[in-house]
C-alpha cells in the first residue's frame, strides 16, 4: 500500500552515472564537516532557493561525488506542486571537505528504497482497507464511537532500514515501535488479513520482525502532552474514550522516498485545560539510524504551559540515565522492555538542551501513565525536534543486547546530530 509522494533516487552500483543527465544544468556543491567526528549517514538537506535551479518539476537529481553517485530526492513540504528542499545522506571523516555535483535526468533510476511510508483505512467494517496518503479525523470518528478499527495498523507506519514506527490515529496518538530483523522494508500487508480486513497480526514474529513496544495508557516512544500549571493533559484519548479532546486531525505522507518520508499530523483545538491549541507535528526518517526526527510546534499558549515529551516506562526496572551530550540531553532505559519482558530493548529520547527544563515521572492514574515526561519550553510557533531512539537486541545490531554499547550509540548519536555541515554553492 504504497503511495510515492516525492521524486527519489537512492544509490546503486549497477546503474551508470550516463542515465540521460542534463548536461544544461549542473551544479556544485561544496559540503565542510568542521567537527573532529566521523558522521555516519548524515542528513542534508539544501533549500531550493540555495540551489537557484529552474524547470526541473518533472527530472530528477543525480547527486555525484567523483565517480559514484549519492542516493537523493527532492520534497515538497508544502504541497504546492514544487520540490522546495534536495535530501541526501552522506558519511564523513573528521575535518572533511566534499565536493560533489548536481545535476538532472529525465528517468529515475529507481534505486533501493531505504525508507517508506504506509497506511490504509477503510470507511466501513465489512469494506476492505484502502491505501490511502491523508485522512481527516473528526472528534466524535473515534474508534470506541465507530465500533471498529478503520486503520491498518491503528495508523500510520514508517520505517527505514534499521527500525520502525507506528502511530495511533484512531484518537490515542501514541508511538509505537517495530523491531526490524532484516534491512528490506516490510510488507505492504502488515496489519490486514487475505481478504483486506484490519487484522492485528503484527503482535507475531515473522522474518522480518514484529511490533515489540508496550504502550498501554502510557503515549509510547515520543508522544506528549501539555502541562498547563500543575495539570497534565494528553493530546487525545484512551481506547475506551468516545470522544476526542482534539476537534479534527488532519493526516497526511507529505514523502515517501529512497533516502527519506515524511508524515504531517495538524491537531485543531486540542482542548487541554479549559483552553484550545493548534499543533503541527511532523515525523521525518532517513537511512542509518535507529530513530527519526519529530518536529512538534504548538499555537494557543497563554504562558503557563509546559510541553512534556513522553519516554514510556512499561517493564523498565533499570534506572534511568539522563546523560548531556553534544547540544542535547540523552534520556536512555535499556531492559527487558518488549512484551512479557521476551528480549531486550534499548529505548532513549534525544532532547535539545537549550529547551530542555527538567523531567517528571507520570501519575500511576490518569489519561497519561506509566512514563517519565520530559520538560520542554516552548512559545507560539517555534518549533522543537527531538529524536526516539529504539535498539533490539533482535536487530542487525546485536550488540544492542548489551546497556553501555546501546547507552554509547544514543551518545554519540547526539554528539553527530549536534554537527551542523557547511554548505558552500559553487556554480
Amino acid at each position: 500500500m504504497k503511495s510515492k509522494r516525492c521524486l527519489s533516487i537512492a544509490l546503486s552500483a549497477m546503474i551508470f552515472i550516463s542515465c540521460k543527465a542534463q548536461k544544461s544544468q549542473s551544479t556544485k556543491i561544496i559540503l565542510t564537516n568542521n567537527s573532529d567526528l566521523e558522521l555516519s549517514q548524515k542528513a542534508i538537506s539544501i533549500k531550493r532557493s540555495m540551489l537557484k535551479v529552474k524547470g526541473t518539476e518533472k527530472t530528477f537529481p543525480i547527486v555525484l561525488q567523483k565517480s559514484d553517485t549519492i542516493a537523493a530526492q527532492v520534497n515538497d513540504p508544502n504541497g504546492d506542486g514544487k520540490w522546495d528542499e534536495l535530501f541526501f545522506v552522506a558519511d564523513f571523516a573528521a575535518k572533511e571537505k566534499k565536493t560533489i555535483e548536481l545535476k538532472w535526468s529525465n528517468t529515475d533510476p529507481k534505486y533501493t528504497v531505504k525508507t517508506s511510508a504506509r497506511f490504509g483505512k477503510r470507511e466501513a467494517e465489512n469494506l476492505p482497507v484502502q491505501p490511502a496518503t491523508e485522512e481527516v479525523l473528526l472528534a466524535n470518528q473515534v474508534y470506541k464511537k465507530l465500533g471498529f478499527q478503520k486503520y491498518q495498523t491503528d495508523g500510520p507506519t514508517w520505517e527505514n532500514d534499521k527500525v520502525g514506527f507506528r502511530h495511533y490515529l484512531d484518537g490515542r496518538n501514541c508511538k509505537d515501535v517495530f523491531g526490524k530483523k532484516t534491512p528490506g522494508i516490510t510488507p505492504e500487508n502488515v496489519g490486514i488479513n487475505s481478504k483486506g480486513a484490519v487484522e492485528d497480526n503484527y503482535h507475531q514474529m515473522h522474518d522480518w520482525g514484529r511490533d515489540i513496544f508496550p504502550v498501554g495508557t502510557s503515549a509510547g516512544l515520543g508522544g506528549y502532552g501539555l502541562l498547563v500549571g500543575n495539570e497534565l493533559n494528553r493530546l487525545g484519548i484512551l481506547i475506551n474514550d468516545t470522544i476526542n479532546n482534539v476537534e479534527k486531525t488532519t493526516f497526511k505522507i507529505v514523502s515517501e522516498g529512497a533516502v527519506n518520508s515524511v508524515l504531517s499530523y495538524h491537531y485543531e483545538n486540542w482542548e487541554a485545560s479549559g483552553n484550545k491549541y493548534q499543533v503541527q507535528e511532523t515525523a521525518s526518517i532517513w537511512p542509518g539510524m535507529y530513530g527519526y526526527k519529530n518536529t512538534v510546534s504548538l499555537n494557543g499558549l497563554k504562558g503557563k504551559e509546559t510541553l512534556v515529551i513522553a519516554l514510556s516506562n512499561i517493564n523498565n526496572q533499570n534506572p534511568l540515565q539522563v546523560i548531556d551530550a553534544g547540544d542535547y540531553v540523552c534520556f536512555i532505559q535499556h531492559d527487558k522492555l518488549t512484551y512479557e519482558r521476551e528480549w531486550i530493548l534499548g529505548t532513549g529520547l534525544i532532547i535539545p538542551k537549550d529547551s530542555y527544563k527538567g523531567y517528571i515521572e507520570a501519575p500511576k492514574t490518569g489519561k497519561l501513565t506509566n512514563s517519565y515526561l520530559i520538560k520542554v519550553s516552548t512559545k507560539n510557533n517555534q518549533p522543537i525536534s527531538y529524536y526516539p531512539i529504539a535498539g533490539w537486541e533482535l536487530s542487525a545490531d546485536e550488540n544492542f543486547k548489551d546497556s553501555t554499547y546501546f547507552t554509547n550509540y544514543v551518545t554519540n548519536l547526539a554528539k553527530e546530530l549536534s554537527v551542523k555541515i557547511n554548505v558552500e554553492i559553487s556554480k
